[in-house]
């Protein structure tokens, strides 16, 4: 739970990703994620992150990513949306769940 907000399941098609680098686990979003960010949008940004495309990230958190892949750690990715609404993307480090969230929800 995140800054008291519970998550929600995504309510999205199946997303069918090639090439996928781990295992997302159960989707889910926050509430205001879910209410502003289009459906599109976070289907697309799913896929980038399930592939290691981790969107805007500085060169530091994207060697985090690297070696949490590897090593069983925390997996985030940055993107924006269309009308720049940034958004993250979460996948726990057991990856039993990925949330996608704004930043103000975590």
């Amino acid at each position: 739970m995140m800054n008291g907000l519970e998550p929600t399941p995504m309510k999205s098609n199946i997303i069918q990703i090639d090439d996928l680098k781990f295992k997302l686990g159960h989707l889910v979003s926050t509430t205001k994620a879910a209410a502003q960010i289009p459906h599109r949008e976070i289907d697309n940004a799913i896929r980038r992150h399930a592939v290691g495309d981790w969107g805007d990230l500085c060169e530091e958190d994207v060697a985090t990513n690297e070696y949490s892949l590897k090593h069983e750690g925390r997996l985030m990715s940055v993107y924006k949306t269309d009308t720049d609404i940034t958004f993250w993307i979460i996948t726990e480090w057991d990856r039993s769940v990925t949330t996608v969230l704004l930043p103000e929800d975590y």
